[in-house]
């Protein structure tokens, strides 16, 4: 697990990516997840992709200016294949709304954050992140809490609704549009860091 780590930041560090006094990078580590919640005329579902195994890398530059947003950068890449709902026919379905052929990957970039996290005195802060999905690019405001727990590992936790519209698809039905999915999705990720540097 460390060698891939010291990897990334060997490579980092060579691509000219260098950390001045202001800028904090964290590795996305294995074991984050995304959730998605959502409901029919008849009960509900829940689809996630429970052990995100990139090792991404999400940059934060520290403002010396109170009440300035917090610049980010960095992403996450998702392969929709990897979406599982603990039912065969709606993963299937889900995959399929979500023009997997088509487009195999979502990707929620990072923008910003409205106040740099403190780790230790966690709080709900919000950030906007970019994402796009079956080809469709929309910016959203995300609920954000960081933790970190007693063996210094640091923790994001984010949630936001979304809608299958906001992506111009259509939420899947059934049976003629007896059991139809609604619009509206709750979005939930969980991202385990390690900080570089």
């Amino acid at each position: 697990m460390l060698k891939p780590i010291l990897l990334i930041a060997l490579l980092n560090v060579l691509s000219g990516f260098n950390l001045t006094d202001n800028r904090v990078a964290w590795v996305v580590l294995q074991g984050s997840s995304l959730t998605v919640n959502g409901s029919t005329n008849i009960n509900t579902f829940q689809c996630d992709i429970a052990n995100y195994n990139r090792l991404d890398t999400i940059v934060c530059v520290k403002s010396k200016i109170k009440g300035l947003a917090v610049p980010m950068t960095g992403c996450l890449n998702l392969t929709i294949q990897a979406f599982d709902c603990h039912n065969r026919l709606m993963t299937s379905d889900l995959r399929k709304t979500l023009k997997n052929k088509d487009y195999p990957i979502l990707t929620i970039k990072f923008v910003s954050i409205n106040s740099f996290p403190d780790f230790k005195n966690p709080i709900k802060i919000t950030g906007l992140v970019d994402i796009c999905l079956a080809g469709v690019n929309k910016r959203f405001e995300i609920n954000y809490v960081f933790t970190t727990d007693d063996h210094d590992r640091l923790f994001l936790k984010g949630d936001q609704s979304i809608h299958f519209s906001d992506f111009k698809l259509i939420a899947p039905s059934k049976l003629g549009g007896v059991i139809k999915a609604k619009d509206e999705l709750q979005v939930a990720f969980k991202l385990n860091l390690m900080a570089l540097g």
